[in-house]
This record gives structure tokens, C-alpha cells and sequence, in this order.
């Protein structure tokens, strides 16, 4: 947790762990990591606990938000049995791109992202020189294919860009009922 900060304030991360395994504090809100990255590739386990009883979007929504603003949909989706609406499924990019296919484990069981992103870049007067890109690979199954993010993923406003740099990658503490979303794993190379 020596890498994770609360984005509220930059203080110490205040989510579980329990050997190797990070949960969600829904109560303490989201978590970043300390240092900035640009492009890279993250690989990082969650699991959906065996507990869950929600459904739709209350159903052990997380989120990782690349440069703190794209953010790749963590949730349970095993099997279609949850619905939701198709981007934003796990595997998605939140509200802007359908996953190519739905290979989630049930809830209690491991599952796997491995995000090879590409940061965007910025003209001198703010404007967008090129677009962030995204490749997923979800427990070992290509779900997204150099996808064009399309700026700043929201849930009620237009996604648009606003220039940045490096930026911290961020787990979102989501404000559902639902019993917190664990993490394991998580390795970055830039």
C-alpha cells in the first residue's frame, strides 16, 4: 500500500489487505498510485465476492481508470446472467466501447486483465494531437483491440479530452450497495 495514495488528499491508501490481496474500502473512496505513468502495460487480478446480491451496475462495480480518467469497467457480468447495458460490462471502456466478448469468471473465482495502453498526446495549446488507445486482454482473451478512447469516461456528459501528462492509475471505491470488488497482482511495465 506504500504505492497507493487517497486522490482526495494524496494520505495513505486506507483499502484491506489480508496476505496478498487488496479490497475496496468503499467508505475511504478511490486509491492512485503515487507515481505517474504514461503509456504502459498493467496487469492486474480482481475478483467479485461470492457475496454479491445486487444487480445491473450494483453488482461489484469497480473501475480502473487509466491516466486517472479512462476507465476500464471491473463488474460482474459472468456469464450475461447480470444485465447491464453492453459498454459497461467488464471488459468495456466505460460507456464508449463494447468488449469483442464476454470471458468473466463467476464471482468468487480470479479474473484477469492485461491493459496495454497508450497514452495521448497533447498540441502545445491544449488540443488533442492523438488519441488514447487501448489493448485488453480479459483472462487471456482479447476483448478490446487498440480501441480509440474517446476522452475522459463519464456516466452523464459528453467523453472529451482535457490535456495531461503523466498521471497516476486510479481503483475506484464505487458507491454501490454491493460488497466490496478484492484485488490482486498488479504489476506495471512502462
Amino acid at each position: 500500500m506504500d504505492e497507493w495514495v487517497s486522490p482526495k488528499d494524496q494520505s495513505a491508501a486506507k483499502w484491506t489487505i489480508n496476505g496478498d490481496v487488496l479490497t475496496v474500502n468503499k467508505a475511504a473512496g478511490d486509491i492512485e498510485t503515487k507515481r505517474k505513468f504514461d503509456s504502459f502495460q498493467l496487469h492486474i487480478e480482481w475478483k467479485i465476492p461470492t457475496t454479491i446480491t445486487e444487480k445491473g451496475q450494483s453488482r461489484g462495480n469497480s473501475g480502473i481508470f487509466l491516466s486517472g480518467k479512462y476507465e476500464i469497467q471491473v463488474l460482474d457480468t459472468y456469464n450475461n446472467e447480470n444485465k447491464t447495458y453492453t459498454n459497461g460490462m467488464a471488459g468495456s471502456v466505460y460507456r464508449e466501447s463494447i468488449p469483442l466478448v464476454n470471458p468473466a469468471k463467476p464471482a468468487g473465482e480470479w479474473n484477469v486483465y492485461d491493459i496495454a495502453y497508450t497514452a495521448p498526446e497533447f498540441n502545445e495549446d491544449g488540443s488533442l494531437k492523438s488519441a488514447a488507445r487501448v489493448t485488453i486482454f480479459f483472462n487471456g482473451v482479447l476483448v478490446q483491440n487498440n480501441v480509440i478512447i474517446k476522452g475522459g469516461t463519464s456516466t452523464g456528459t459528453k467523453h472529451v479530452y482535457s490535456k495531461h501528462g503523466a498521471a497516476s492509475i486510479r481503483l475506484q471505491a464505487h458507491g454501490d450497495k454491493s460488497d466490496p470488488v478484492s484485488y490482486r497482482n498488479i504489476w506495471i511495465r512502462e
